[in-house]
Formats: C-alpha cells, structure tokens, sequence
C-alpha cells in the first residue's frame, strides 16, 4: 500500500478552500501552513496568465526527513504516509534542511515540526483528508498508487503527470497533472515585488534579487508562504568552534605519534581547547533546539540513520578522549605521570578530532533540501579548516613559551599549508561547475550576488592574509604568524556565515 496526492492543476481554481480545511482541521497557527496554493504569473499585461500549484507534503517513498530526524520523530507508516509524533521532537530543524520541499515548519503553538500528515487520523476512520473533502472541483485526488483499480492509480497511469524536485531522488508521491514547469520550479519564478494579497515577506524579497526570471516567460511568483532559515548564528558559530577544537587536538596527537615535542602547549593547551570547543558546540546545538529540554531525547529516542544522532554521539566520545589527554597532560607536567601514556591516546584523539569536525559532512550530506552542503569534499575540506585555526590558536599559544624548533615548525607549517588548502577547496567548490541548479545558484549568491562582500573580503581575502602572515612567521618572527592566526579565526566564520545561509537562501517551493 502507498497512499498519494494527485493534484489536477487544470481545474484547479486557486480557491485556498485546502488550504482553509487544512489550517481548520489541524488548528494550524496563523501565518504557518500545511498546504497552500501558489500563484505564478507569466507574460505581461494584458497578455499575461496565471497558473497555480497546490504545495504540500509529497510523502516520499524515501523520505529524506524521516533518515535525518534523530528521534524518530518523524516516521513512515505501513500504507506510505509520512506522519510525525511531536512528543518526540526536539526542534533540531533538521527535518526541515531534508526535505527539497519546503514541507516542514516549526509550529508556533507546539516548538515542534510540523506538516501536512495525510489527515493521517481520518484515513484511520475511513475517510478522506479534509483538502480532498471540501475541493469544489475534485481537483485533489487521494487513494493507494499500488492499487491498480483505484481512481488515483488510474489517473496517474493514464495522464502525464509531473513531481517536483525529481533529481533528488526521493520519490514524491504527490503528482501533478497540468502543472506548468515555473510552479513546479521554484527557480523558474522568482518572487515578484509584491503579491497580489500581500507582499512578500523580506527573506523572499532579497533572495529574488538574486535570481534570474527567464527572460521569454517573465515567470514570477505571486503568492506564496514564507519560509526562513531554519539555521542561523548558532550554526555557523558551531561549524568554528569544534573546528578549533578538534584542530588543536589533532596537531597534539600528530605531534605525539612524531615524536615531537609540544611542551605544554601540547600537554595542557591543545586538550583544554578541544574540551572547551566540544562543550561550546554542545550547547550551542542545545540552545538552538526549539525544545531544548528534550535534548536528551537524542540518546534516549535515538534514529541510528540520523548522523544528528551520531553526531552527539561523536561529540561525546570526543569530549572523553580530550579531557584524558588533559588530565594525563595535567599530571604529566606535574611529574606525575609520564608523557608516554599520551602515546597510548595519540591515535584515538587523531581518529576523534578528525570525526568531532568531520561528521558535519555526513549530516549535511543528509540535508537533501540544500545542495551546496552535498560537495564530496566536505569531509576533507572540513580537516583542513580544522587544522587551520586549530593551529592558529596554537601558534597563539606559543607566544606564552619557549617551544622548540621542531615543534614551532609543526605548528606554523601545519596552520600555512591548512590554510592554503582550504583557500584552494573553497575556490574549486564555487567557481567549479555544479550537479545542480540549486547549488549553483546558492555559489552565485556567495560569489557574485548578496555574500559576494563576506565570500571574498571575509572568507577568501582575509583567509589568504593569514597565510601569508603565516608564511612568513614560518622562519621569522613567531608574532607574526601568531597575527594570522587571529586572522584565521576570523576568515572561517566569515566563510561559514556564507556557507550556512547562502545554502538555506535557495528556495524550494
């Protein structure tokens, strides 16, 4: 069994009589929506037309939300319909970074997510879901597409039918039939300045400045929903903080297992910045929560498939294996223990820093709805960052101390060659070509449109500052590179601010 939408667009009259039932059958909050009906207008007046298409949940046969959640929050039931249990939500948003359809809100009332469930507690009593009820020109159908004999089945096997987002590979179960391509696009109809009941709310203004409108049709959106980002400065502050820390962890445990020595700055000094960055990032992920008292719902609810889920899983093995090293570094300065010990934990800190900075790439290669976080070099473009203001805090350490020349070169070449190379991946993922044309046009949002200032006088230009600054601290004055690594700091969370937003700016419905 697979329950599916079928939605005829060619008698559909954009009445919003849905989108009412909808709001009344599930007291959905003012302002937020289940299902709606977008206008699109094309041409110009007097020769213009206007199409509409009826936006909603497209409850995938692989549905990118359900694997994302970390608590099971969201779930596929035996006949096809995606549903939700907003007792075990915990307000990650991560379900709403999943889905390529702007589905997923978070509910005002509630702190948890939301969507259009199928009326789910009305196919359970035999009836339909409330939009297929009060449409007044049958143009919503609803039944099982496994089915041969059913209505739906027939429908769609017998006309052309259309999905949206068909490249993402999820498998929409919602079907159009006369929809016309700049509904179903949401690139193809940027947002006009003004709707025809109201006006754009001001995230959609400004990104659809920096979209294109086809040039023979004149597409434009002129009704729709507002949808923000669903991350914002917590995020982006995250991405730097465990790359601190997990960079300066790394470069002790690579100093370890070369037998070169750190001193204190290895001992002491690099386990204290991996702490405190797992456990900064730690509670800015809880606090970022919609219902932050659930946090622990992630252990205790978990979704194996979720890597939100192994994350926090991640982040507190990472926090163990740091403090062991501060603890043993403690003591070994002390002359309570000896450095040797270190060596016994050289190989799990190297393995746990490089996964604290690295699962990033894994969880966001589940955000489905946002293609520029799917570039196969996240992972590794993620160590470099890492390694790059990780020691860039600990070149700033060794300001404090005599450190030898093995261990100075360590640290400086290390810091140089990281940044060099994320200068370089940063430039081949934006300016390279692109699988999609959503991550496309999230790079030219960062490259030539409303980032283009932070992407290279913050990300870029400042980031190179610190190299060169770097470069020649390698065999000069020790300060020096210690500036460019204060400029490191600085150059990553301007290129992560890009990195976040410009992702979440490209719209998807």
């Amino acid at each position: 069994m697979r329950y599916g939408f079928a939605i005829d667009q060619r008698t559909c009259i954009g009445c919003h009589a849905c989108t009412v039932a909808c709001k009344t059958e599930h007291e959905v909050p003012v302002g937020q929506f289940r299902t709606w009906v977008k206008y699109v207008d094309s041409g110009v007046f007097p020769a213009t037309t206007r199409d509409f298409g009826v936006m909603r949940c497209n409850h995938c046969t692989d549905a990118p939300c359900v694997r994302i959640c970390p608590t099971k929050a969201l779930f596929t039931r035996e006949d096809g319909i995606v549903d939700f249990d907003r007792d075990r939500c915990i307000g990650c948003k991560s379900c709403m970074q999943g889905c390529p359809y702007d589905a997923i809100y978070i509910d005002e009332d509630t702190h948890t997510a939301a969507k259009c469930n199928f009326c789910a507690h009305r196919v359970d009593a035999d009836l339909e879901p409330a939009c297929v009820v009060v449409c007044p020109t049958h143009s919503i159908w609803v039944g099982d597409l496994d089915d041969p004999e059913s209505g739906i089945a027939n429908l769609v096997r017998t006309n052309p039918v259309s999905v949206r987002a068909p490249e993402q590979g999820t498998g929409p179960n919602v079907f159009y039939l006369g929809a016309d391509r700049a509904v179903l696009d949401p690139l193809a109809a940027p947002a006009a300045d003004g709707y025809i009941f109201s006006t754009p709310d001001p995230h959609r203004a400004e990104v659809a400045a920096d979209l294109p409108t086809d040039p023979v049709t004149l597409a434009r959106t002129t009704l729709n929903t507002a949808h923000p980002r669903p991350w914002g400065w917590r995020v982006t502050t995250y991405l730097w903080t465990k790359a601190v820390g997990a960079g300066a962890m790394m470069l002790a445990a690579l100093a370890q297992l070369l037998g070169i020595d750190l001193g204190w700055i290895g001992a002491v000094v690099a386990p204290a910045v991996g702490v405190a960055g797992v456990a900064i990032t730690g509670l800015l992920l809880v606090t970022d929560l919609k219902r932050p008292e659930r946090f622990f719902y992630i252990l205790l609810k978990p979704n194996p498939r979720s890597w939100l889920f192994w994350g926090a899983v991640v982040l507190a093995a990472g926090a163990a294996v740091f403090s062991a090293w501060l603890v043993l570094g403690v003591l070994a300065t002390m002359g309570i223990a000896t450095g040797n010990a270190l060596t016994w934990l050289a190989v799990p800190a190297l393995v746990a820093a490089a996964m604290v900075t690295g699962y990033t790439a894994f969880l966001f290669g589940q955000a489905e709805g946002r293609d520029l976080w799917q570039s196969p070099l996240l992972f590794w473009h993620l160590q470099a960052q890492a390694v790059m203001v990780g020691g860039g805090v600990l070149v700033l350490a060794a300001l404090a101390g005599d450190v030898t020349g093995a261990a100075r070169t360590l640290l400086v070449a290390a810091f140089t060659v990281a940044g060099a190379v994320h200068v370089g991946m940063t430039l081949l993922e934006y300016l390279g070509r692109h699988p999609t044309t959503n991550a496309a046009a999230a790079a030219e949002m960062a490259v030539r449109g409303r980032y283009a200032r932070t992407f290279w006088g913050g990300g870029i230009a400042l980031a190179l500052v610190g190299v060169v600054l770097a470069g020649i601290g390698w065999a000069g004055p020790l300060l020096v590179a210690a500036v460019g690594g204060l400029v490191a700091q600085a150059a990553l969370l301007a290129y992560e601010s890009v990195f976040v937003r410009a992702a979440q700016d490209v719209p998807l419905s």
